[in-house]
Parts: C-alpha cells; sequence; structure tokens
C-alpha cells in the first residue's frame, strides 16, 4: 500500500512525528515533513540521512489554516495526490479547570482538535475522488482516561477522538481508512514543553496536588515508551494491509485504554488517576 504513496506528517521537528517521517521514507512511501518552525529541522535531516532516506521539509502551523491549506496543495501539485495524512502536531497545557482561562483551553483545542480537523477535512475530497487513502492521528491514552491536571490536553485529545471515530464509517464507503494511535507516556519533549503556566501561581489552593501530579509524570517519564518505538505503530497503521480505529503504543497505553474503554460506571478510572494525586 505504501510505495509511491505522498504522505504529510506534521510535528517532524521531533518526537513520535520526527521518527514517523523517516520511517515511512523507509517504506517507500515519499513523505513530506512539515513542522513550524523549519530551523528546527537539522534533528529529522540529521537522522534522515543516518538511515539513508530523503523527504521533504515544509512549513506548516496547524493553527495557520490558511497558510496550511495552501501547503497542502502545494504538496499536491509538486508530487501528487497525497495518500496518507498523519495528524501528529500537537501541544499540552497544563492546569485543573479552576487554574486555565478560556484563552489556554482555546490555544489547546487550537492545535490538537481544530488544526488536526482541518487538514482532515481538506484532504478528504481527493482521497474520497481516488477512492482511498489513510488518515491516521496521534492521540493518547489521554483521549481515552481523563488524567488530573491535564484538563484541556484530554479534552482535546477525548474531541480528536470523537471526531475520527464518527468520521471513520463514513470515510470507509470511500476506500478511506481513519484511525487512532494512542500513546501513553513516551520520551519526547512535549511534557517538557507544557504550558504550565496555570501551575505557578501563588497561593493556588491546588498546589500540592499539581506538585504530586508533576512528580508523578517525573517518574512515569523515566521509564517512558521510545519514540522511535511509539512512531513504528504509526507506521504501521499508515501502511497495514488490515487496518483498524484504534491502536495502542505500547502494552501500558493498551492496558490504560483497555481500562477505560471497560469501565462503565467511570470508578475505575476516577480510582486510577486518583493515584496520581496521591
Amino acid at each position: 500500500m505504501a510505495n509511491g504513496k505522498v504522505a504529510v506528517v506534521t510535528g517532524t521537528s521531533s518526537g513520535i512525528g520526527m521518527h514517523t517521517a523517516v520511517g515511512l521514507a523507509r517504506e517507500g512511501v515519499r513523505v513530506v515533513a512539515t513542522m513550524r518552525d523549519t530551523t528546527r529541522a537539522g534533528g529529522l535531516l540529521a537522522e534522515a540521512a543516518d538511515q539513508g532516506v530523503d523527504l521533504t521539509v515544509r512549513r506548516l502551523d496547524v493553527t495557520d489554516r490558511d497558510a496550511a491549506r495552501r501547503c497542502l496543495d502545494e504538496v499536491a501539485a509538486d508530487l501528487g495526490p497525497i495518500g496518507i495524512l498523519i495528524n501528529n502536531a500537537g501541544r499540552c497545557v497544563a492546569g485543573t479547570l479552576e487554574q486555565i482561562d478560556d484563552a489556554a483551553l482555546q490555544r489547546q483545542l487550537d492545535v490538537n482538535l481544530l488544526g488536526a480537523a482541518a487538514l482532515t477535512r481538506h484532504v478528504l475530497p481527493s482521497m474520497r475522488e481516488a477512492g482511498g487513502g489513510r488518515i491516521i492521528s496521534v492521540t493518547s491514552i489521554s483521549g481515552v482516561a481523563g488524567q488530573p491536571f491535564f484538563d484541556a490536553f484530554s479534552a482535546s485529545k477525548f474531541a480528536l477522538e470523537g471526531l475520527m471515530q464518527s468520521l471513520a464509517p463514513v470515510a470507509a464507503r470511500f476506500g478511506i481508512v481513519v484511525s487512532v494511535v494512542e500513546p501513553a507516556f513516551v520520551a519526547t519533549n512535549v511534557v517538557e514543553n507544557a504550558d504550565v503556566a496555570a501551575l505557578s501561581k501563588p497561593d493556588d489552593p491546588y498546589r500540592d496536588l499539581a506538585d504530586s501530579v508533576v512528580r508523578f509524570t517525573g517518574d512515569a517519564m523515566a521509564s517512558a515508551q521510545s519514540a522511535r518505538e511509539a512512531a513504528a505503530v504509526v507506521i504501521e497503521a499508515a501502511t497495514t494491509g488490515a487496518p483498524r480505529f484504534r491502536w495502542q503504543s505500547s502494552a501500558a497505553a493498551a492496558a490504560a485504554a483497555g481500562l477505560s474503554l471497560a469501565d462503565l460506571d467511570g470508578s475505575e478510572v476516577i480510582n486510577a488517576m486518583s493515584t496520581w494525586l496521591d
């Protein structure tokens, strides 16, 4: 399925996106690796050279809707129809609901939900006319199990999963496969680069609880899955001959997703997430 296809991967300056772009190129896919700031492409290009593959780097900021659409149109004009879209670009806003304002919530949704939705909407007509394509969105176990002090992040990932799950059966009627990949903790800079402004307010009644979550996530990151391993699952989802909607990138992710999806009254997830606050 992969050979000769054109793929656009977002958020490729590091982490899962970088290894996905390089891995797809190794599979014979013509990859356009996009990022908001192309001056940060050094790691990607070094990894591509190390793996002996070629790919194209282009600027794409998922929050700049008009420019993003132009980028996709230029890719199609230069290389041919886009057969694979990997919605990987993301950000993380930390804080419980009382701590985050509407602007912070909007920033979170603009990248993780609305940006991915806009790109997906833009490639659907050409995929539909071609009678096939793959749309893979990197979500998170935060999209199946809400996590304390990641309210906005979890909301964006839950919404993205809902959007893609609703789209999947409709797109399938036109030969288009829609899937989500749900990593657990992955050794990337997403947490390191998280917007934590909401956690730094003086005399915050949530401070002790937030500190517990910071310690918990720090410990979890120490044994996190590698970005390369997580990317391998994204690549499989994009190229397999036996596609499915939901993929987890590790045993830990599968356990967390399975717990939530089987938890009819929500008590198991609430109890599990409460341990983050201890």
